[in-house]
């Protein structure tokens, strides 16, 4: 991801810019649906996990966004605690997440002369994660055994977006934490 970012900016650097109407890219709600991977605030599943999100862009400066945004996911499993000799010694966990923080998104379409049909970004998202554990009533053992990601998060994303029309989109973001795909409305 890193080394996709640095090729991005160096492309961006070279590519001669021409003065184009400025887009406003403020005034979107987008509303997704995502894979978490194993980084970041979702680490203690171990697996992709479907990621609800959604975000209100503002635009700030030119070809500049901030976005509040919330996301939501939810993981529960059975897990065997003893020592092998107890069959019924497994317990029940589970637990939802909601991530709540800003991302912040540039977009490249008057560098990459794009057309009016599609928007080309690079952003970044810092937040907090709210986790609720829930364990199995009756449950003695470590119950922050499963507590291994941090509640504070930094991600990064490259990202599209194609208008259907004035009114709606549809994009692909791609992040070192929740790259999600869903619809955008203007």
């Amino acid at each position: 991801m890193k080394k996709l970012i640095i090729l991005a900016l160096f492309f961006i650097c070279i590519i001669p810019f021409k003065g184009y109407a400025q887009e406003k890219f403020g005034g979107t709600l987008n509303v997704g649906l995502g894979l978490g991977g194993y980084a970041g605030y979702y680490r203690y599943a171990g697996h992709s996990i479907p990621v609800l999100s959604v975000n209100y862009e503002f635009n700030t400066a030119p070809s500049f966004t901030l976005a509040p945004f919330v996301s939501v996911y939810t993981f529960s499993d059975d897990y065997y605690w003893g020592n092998g000799t107890n069959p019924d010694r497994y317990y029940h966990y589970k637990e939802t997440v909601i991530p709540i923080g800003v991302k912040g998104t540039y977009y490249f379409d008057n560098v990459l002369n794009a057309s009016s049909k599609w928007d080309f970004y690079l952003g970044a998202s810092l937040g907090f994660a709210l986790v609720h554990a829930r364990w199995e009533d009756g449950y003695t053992g470590d119950k922050n055994y499963y507590h291994g990601g941090s509640n504070l998060f930094l991600d990064l994303h490259i990202g599209t977006e194609y208008h259907f029309n004035d009114k709606i989109g549809m994009f692909l973001d791609l992040s070192s934490g929740v790259s999600t795909i869903g619809l955008a409305f203007h």
